[in-house]
């Protein structure tokens, strides 16, 4: 044989091989994974083959499904009731955007995928069974409080049962419809969402930790009285007023000027929010002591899943004890989302202790048998219960006679805690709104835990205040909680 045509012959022989090893090794090893991959098209197909299964709220579902219509090889696409009022909890299905939150943590159930959902033939098959369904633990009448009393305002509100840790409330405002982004033609509506400067597609209440200001003066308080600092909320401190912070010149004052803050006690410190306390507190302390009760709180904690991945709260450290003092009023570089500050209320309510907070109660398949059920009071302690019991004391006193009187709730014992925050170089924007608070009903023993933070109101910056802009939203979801 020919030299030339030989080698030509083993070449060409080379390269079947080749070819045939690649399909061998893509059908026999890669099919899988590249079947489950994201950008493969027929993931999607199969994904909106047939109506979703259904994210529910105290019975009623609050997604659905509809025919897609002519035009797309999608049979069907995503619908929301009231999905303004739920984004915050559902999240997205897009065929175009992909899903968020509870649609994207529960995609493979939502859609029929799941393996869970099959029976060993359908796994040998991979038919596409009936879809799941996910219970969450919201209560509509508390959500749509949190909701509606925020109002126009950019902001957020989340509520916690504090036994259970059951999340009731979840809210973020500005809101936006999933339903005008769940189709493959609605590239207007997402830019409009993408581009607009008040951000509606970010979850407020678990995802933009902020700086918590006085509210974080609980955790200061708490860490104090658990290392023995003071005996009681009731024990003069050692408070000079105004406070100059350690080793500088710069000098630490109060809003109210005229405030009783002078060796003030923890309670009278809490009721008129006297900053020279827990700044000289948070020094004597020490980062590390405070930074010990944060963290029992839930600050720092990067894997709080609800099950959505909440943003670490954070309480930073190497801070020189000008810093730290700061620190003991909110500022500096401490930040907390919402539900963090919900947190730490609700453990202040259950006597100390924390238990898990959780937004969903089960997930089943389409004959309601359970495919992952999520435990109720799951707890943890946080501090004891007599430090939980004074700070109870002193968050009534808060409310009753002091900074958070738009916060009272007839007939319940209700305790809270006012903050504005610094906003911007030399707090030269619109200062963040806290309150953060729990409600016990006596009569019913019904109990909650909220807070609320108010990033813009459109007010004055004159008119900004934890009880004028916060407390009112915490009080309408507590009234709704204790129904």
């Amino acid at each position: 044989m020919n030299k030339t045509i030989r080698h030509t012959s083993v070449f060409v022989l080379l390269l079947v091989l080749a070819l045939l090893g690649r399909a061998t090794w893509v059908q026999a090893y890669r099919a899988e994974a590249l079947a489950d991959d994201q950008k493969n098209r027929r993931h999607t197909i199969a994904q909106y083959a047939q109506p979703l299964g259904n994210i529910v709220v105290a019975g009623s579902p609050v997604t659905g499904s509809e025919r897609s219509g002519g035009g797309t090889d999608l049979e069907y696409r995503r619908t929301y009731t009231d999905g303004e009022l739920y984004a915050a909890v559902t999240g997205y299905s897009s065929q175009a955007y992909g899903s968020t939150q509870l649609e994207g943590i529960y995609a493979d159930v939502l859609d029929g995928t799941d393996d869970r959902l099959k029976n060993p033939l359908d796994a040998v098959t991979r038919k596409q069974r009936e879809p799941g369904t996910v219970l969450t633990t919201i209560d509509p009448a508390v959500q749509e409080a949190a909701y509606r009393a925020l109002g126009n305002k950019k902001g957020a509100a989340v509520a916690v049962d504090p036994v259970s840790g059951r999340i009731l409330a979840l809210a973020s405002t500005p809101s936006y419809d999933p339903s005008k982004i769940s189709g493959t033609n609605d590239g207007a509506a997402w830019r409009e969402l993408t581009g607009d400067p008040d951000k509606p597609l970010v979850n407020r209440a678990l995802r933009q930790p902020l700086p918590p200001g006085s509210t974080f003066k609980l955790v200061v308080a708490a860490a104090a009285l658990e290392d023995g600092l003071y005996r009681s909320v009731d024990t003069a401190t050692e408070s000079p007023s105004p406070y100059t912070l350690p080793h500088t010149r710069t000098v630490l004052r109060n809003e109210n000027a005229s405030a009783p803050c002078e060796n003030a006690t923890i309670r009278t410190a809490l009721r008129y929010s006297c900053n020279n306390v827990f700044g000289k507190m948070a020094a004597d302390l020490g980062q590390d002591k405070v930074r010990a009760t944060a963290e029992r709180f839930g600050f720092n904690d990067a894997e709080l899943d609800v099950p959505v991945r909440a943003y670490a709260s954070v309480y930073p450290s190497t801070m020189d004890p000008a810093q730290t003092a700061l620190s003991g009023i909110g500022q500096f570089d401490v930040t907390a989302t919402p539900l963090q500050m919900a947190m730490v209320s609700a453990a202040i309510a259950n006597d100390g202790l924390l238990a898990a907070p959780h937004m969903v109660s089960e997930v089943v398949d389409s004959d309601g048998d359970a495919l992952t059920s999520y435990e109720d009071g799951d707890t943890r302690r946080i501090v004891s219960s007599a430090t939980a019991a004074q700070l109870r004391s002193a968050m009534v006193t808060v409310v009753e006679e002091g900074t958070g009187t738009n916060a009272a709730v007839a007939g319940a014992e209700v305790g809270g805690k006012t903050g504005t925050a610094q906003h911007g170089e030399n707090n030269s924007k619109t200062p963040y709104a806290w309150f953060t608070s729990y409600a016990k009903d006596p009569a019913t023993g019904k109990q909650v835990a909220v807070a609320v933070m108010i990033e813009d109101s459109g007010a004055a910056r004159s008119e900004v205040s934890g009880n004028g802009l916060a407390a009112p939203v915490a009080q309408k979801m507590m009234a709704a909680a204790l129904k």
